[in-house]
């Protein structure tokens, strides 16, 4: 007798399917950006909370029956924003680098798909902030020839990743200027 496997989270489910489909054929990035994600995300909420608590302080003796009208919500919010959204935000990102271009394809609510020919590419930098360092990352940033999206950033690469990549490109350069 066999047994249905359900999902616990049908819609979890149904929305990592989607990922998948939308990244499919795409390198995920290295998984601590999911955390790196989450680092920052935590950072806005005490931010807001913050701010919440001072306007909640700053108007009781004018409305005193509010307490906890502001900062409860904006809290519960956050909390939401905490757990959801990292891992939502990490799927949708994804990279190829093919033998002549690098595609970049990114967002949650508005998606872009970019593709970077080598032979437009005109400077590559690896850049890492201290959060990224203490996460192991970094960013791969390309700048084009051009005005319009000149500058495609990559980030969420391991840094040896980051490095090989930018070794790699740099190669195409060079050959494509002999």
């Amino acid at each position: 007798m066999t047994e249905a496997v359900t999902s616990p989270d049908p819609l979890a489910e149904m929305e990592r399917d989607k990922a998948r489909a939308y990244n499919q054929g795409l390198t995920p990035l290295h998984p601590p950006q999911k955390s790196l994600i989450r680092l920052n995300i935590v950072i806005l909420a005490a931010i807001l909370i913050v701010a919440a608590i001072v306007v909640e302080f700053a108007i009781r003796n004018e409305l005193p029956g509010i307490g906890g009208m502001i900062i409860g919500p904006v809290t519960a919010i956050m909390l939401f924003l905490i757990i959801l959204l990292p891992g939502r935000i990490y799927r949708r990102w994804g990279y190829n680098m093919g033998d002549e271009q690098l595609r970049v394809l990114r967002g949650f609510m508005w998606r872009t798909d970019t593709i970077v020919p080598f032979n437009r590419i005109q400077h590559i930098d690896v850049a890492q902030g201290p959060f990224q360092r203490a996460f192991g990352l970094s960013t791969l940033i390309v700048h084009t020839a051009g005005t319009h999206n000149s500058i495609v950033t990559l980030p969420g690469l391991s840094t040896p990743d980051a490095e090989v990549m930018r070794d790699t490109i740099k190669g195409h350069i060079r050959q494509d200027m002999i």
